[in-house]
């Protein structure tokens, strides 16, 4: 007991030290050799001259960061991927004289050439083509852009026939009111609408259709490029990411768009966002979501916990009540009242962010969140509803955009959804308290029947790149039951067999020594999926001793709550790894104040 609360403390301690003078908790995102590759590339389009020294740098990390295998993954604990391989591949044939580097960057692409070689069978521009599109099957999301960059760089051949090679995408399609995209059934995901526009109008460019149809996409596109410039935030970055930004200028440079303001905007985003080693990251920062899940782990387990157990408790509430989104998001057309991940302008208010927003908020005013936050709480609850799909199940942006993942509802995200509404359902107006009731049982029907044969569910926004489906049940499965479990006093008598099975399945996917990694007996245990394991069984009442040896792996892989290495756990925008600095010691915190408040 005593090595649990000292482990603890030094744990909470550690986590309150992160929080900002603001309230907020910043955290820090991994350097990714996909962003930096197309944040090169993309700068090296733009402007070459005036951005080299950005280019310079940027080619210098990639090489540096080479995998001994000769291809690169997402992050530099991350086994090497044909996607990030092609993009760096390609982004080295921008390198122009680097002083003493000319060799080294020689050498490198040899070493990629080789590991593409050995993954698709040669380096015959189709093979490349055909691999690529394979990965993401019938979402286009990644593979157009992926491509697009291999052709730009001339590594699918020259000329027209490197872009028979990249999918022709309907850039003109973005002129149509949003309301039909769900109908269109588009070949891109609804956060990627600026792709769809920047790449689609690149491919038409550089390999101009026959069709009768070319003279009106070509008109339509002053229309497409206004839709563009909307939709872009003032400080020129696409959802804050930089894959996402640097594709579309790169599409824009590539097709004689050099000077479009949405360029300018962008590359200055470019600019301000590279790390001082000269890396890119996948995404600015993750405010907003890190900020709500310290409040949960802070507060994990505790009845009375409220105001008083969150450190400037005051500042977090109106730092979360200043980032809800009080009119339609011009991005994907969204009515107000929802949460992004970010407090930053790139943000898009999604279902994961605004449950989580609920469930701070409500923490945070638990001795009387009525009188405080419940008009925020009614408008994030009725955004909530609105985005419900007909399944029941809950997507992550738009309702019924689309049949691709990321516009499909998931159990991860459903279950934080029906958490956060059953934290308000006794403050609400009893109108959309009642609406509230009607949705979850919808809800709880979808998770029935998305709950796998042996009692897992998979989630949407976190994998597991040791496992072969890379899809992390782990994470999936433990945030279903502490959100059934939570919610098990109203809805019992629909959720009790659901958790059972899970907590099985969670108690089988134990590795032998005693940590949990993202599947059954999957071997590598990692601090966070340990974490969110131990938090689960112990919410929901799982087999203490298994949880115990939980909680002494968390103990020992911690050095008593002194050191928390993150894994690349992310999962985000089409099988991209990230990890996150914060994600094992908040989940830590959680699972250790679970199992302390439990063994007092």
């Amino acid at each position: 007991m005593k090595a649990l609360e000292a482990t603890f403390e030094n744990a909470c301690s550690a986590l309150i030290d992160q929080q900002t003078d603001g309230g907020y908790w910043l955290g820090e995102l991994s350097s990714s050799a996909l962003s930096t590759a197309t944040a090169v590339q993309a700068l090296n389009l733009a402007d070459r001259e005036g951005n080299k020294k950005f280019i310079d740098a940027g080619l210098r990390w990639l090489v540096r960061n080479q995998n001994p295998d000769g291809g690169w993954g997402d992050t530099v604990k991350s086994y090497s991927n044909l996607s990030t391989t092609l993009l760096v591949w390609s982004a080295l044939n921008c390198a122009d004289g680097l002083p003493g580097d000319n060799k080294r960057i020689l050498k490198s692409e040899r070493l990629a050439e080789s590991w593409i070689t050995d993954y698709v069978g040669s380096l015959e521009p189709a093979r490349i083509a055909e691999a690529a599109a394979a990965r993401y099957g019938k979402d286009r999301t990644f593979s157009a852009p992926i491509l697009m960059m291999c052709a730009i760089a001339g590594r699918l051949g020259s000329g027209a026939v490197a872009w028979r090679h990249v999918a022709a995408l309907p850039f003109e399609l973005s002129v149509l009111p949003r309301s039909l995209f769900g109908a269109l059934r588009l070949p891109v995901v609804s956060y990627a609408l600026p792709a769809l526009i920047a790449i689609g109008y690149c491919r038409f460019r550089n390999l101009p259709p026959l069709s009768p149809f070319r003279f009106i996409r070509k008109k339509l596109w002053p229309r497409a490029s206004r839709v563009l410039e909307e939709i872009q935030p003032v400080n020129g970055g696409f959802l804050e990411a930089t894959p996402l930004t640097s594709f579309v200028t790169m599409a824009l440079a590539a097709s004689g768009e050099k000077d479009h303001p949405v360029v300018s905007k962008a590359v200055g985003f470019l600019r301000e966002s590279v790390a001082k080693d000269g890396s890119w990251k996948i995404d600015t920062n993750l405010s907003t979501w890190l900020t709500t899940m310290s409040v949960k782990a802070l507060a994990s387990a505790s009845q009375n916990a409220g105001s008083n157990l969150i450190p400037k408790a005051g500042k977090i509430s109106k730092w979360l009540l200043n980032q809800q989104y009080r009119e339609v998001h011009p991005y994907t057309n969204t009515p107000p009242g929802g949460w992004a991940w970010t407090d930053l302008p790139g943000g898009v208010p999604d279902a994961d962010d605004t449950s989580g927003a609920l469930i701070a908020l409500s923490i945070i005013g638990r001795n009387d969140p009525a009188a405080k936050y419940l008009e925020s709480a009614e408008e994030g609850i009725l955004w909530l509803l609105n985005l419900q799909n007909n399944d029941g199940g809950i997507p992550t942006f738009c309702k019924g955009w689309g049949a691709l993942p990321f516009d499909k509802s998931s159990p991860d995200i459903t279950a934080h959804c029906i958490r956060s509404w059953d934290k308000w359902h006794d403050h609400i107006d009893p109108v959309i308290a009642a609406r509230v009731e009607i949705s979850t049982e919808r809800a709880i029907s979808y998770l029935k029947k998305n709950q796998e044969f042996d009692g897992s569910w998979a989630p949407l926004w976190f994998g597991n790149q040791y496992l072969k489906e890379e899809s992390n049940l782990t994470y999936g499965t433990s945030q279903v039951i502490v959100a059934l479990a939570e919610i098990s006093p109203r809805y019992g008598s629909m959720a009790e067999h659901l958790i059972r099975d899970g907590i099985q399945w969670l108690e089988a996917a134990q590795n032998n020594d005693g940590g949990w990694g993202g599947g059954l007996c999957s071997g590598h245990s990692s601090i966070e999926e340990t974490a969110l394991a131990v938090d689960a069984l112990l919410c929901a009442g799982g087999n203490r001793e298994i949880a115990n040896d939980g909680v002494q792996w968390l103990i020992h892989a911690t050095s008593k709550g002194r050191k928390f290495p993150a894994a690349p756990i992310g999962f985000y925008f089409a099988k991209l790894w990230y990890h996150e600095a914060l994600y094992p010691l908040i989940w830590s915190v959680s699972a250790l104040r679970r199992a302390y408040n439990l063994g007092k």
